[in-house]
């Protein structure tokens, strides 16, 4: 059975093994060089307890994970996050992206982001269906973003409106206070 819970520094190693392959033999990730268990669990603490962690497990091994982080650093786009999610070859095209996602954009929207992206590196299409699956949608693309592997990628951009904004937003709740909301 799949669990969903909040990450936790000993989870990193195995974040960073599913990470690896994303940047050592994909374009997933733009990274030239797979972070270690030390570089993740840096990278989680970094989050300043603001920004949601979680994994998918299964008979208490990691097989997924979640997180959501700072947009851009400029005051005025705080309400937005950017989303993403790795699984294990094993657990993919079994629906725990879907439920890793359900699971991040509800924490997302109880805390009070309004806006969630996503960005892939095309072509990707079970990148796209996942996040069209949970409610994103294209809003453009840059050409010939990064180069790796050889090859010019472009990169596109889903975004999905998680809370209508309206007026002066309250600023967005930290997670650490908040916990995971599983939808």
């Amino acid at each position: 059975m799949v669990e969903i819970r909040t990450a936790c520094e000993a989870d990193a190693a195995a974040i960073a093994a599913i990470y690896a392959p994303h940047v050592t033999a994909g374009v997933a990730s733009f990274e030239m060089e797979a972070p270690d268990a030390t570089v993740m669990a840096a990278r989680m603490a970094s989050s300043r307890g603001l920004y949601p962690w979680i994994v998918a497990t299964e008979a208490d091994a990691v097989i997924g994970y979640a997180y959501a982080g700072l947009f851009r650093e400029r005051a005025a786009y705080r309400w937005m996050v950017e989303t993403s999610v790795y699984l294990a070859p094993d657990a993919q095209r079994r629906g725990i992206g879907r439920i890793l996602y359900g699971a991040l954009l509800a924490t997302l929207k109880r805390q009070g982001f309004t806006q969630a992206l996503g960005a892939i590196s095309l072509p990707n299409p079970a990148s796209i269906a996942l996040h069209e699956a949970v409610g994103f949608r294209r809003a453009g693309v840059l050409r010939q973003a990064g180069f790796k592997h050889g090859q010019w990628i472009d990169v596109g951009y889903w975004q999905r409106e998680l809370v209508h904004p309206t007026g002066t937003p309250p600023e967005p709740l930290r997670f650490a206070d908040i916990g995971l909301e599983l939808s």
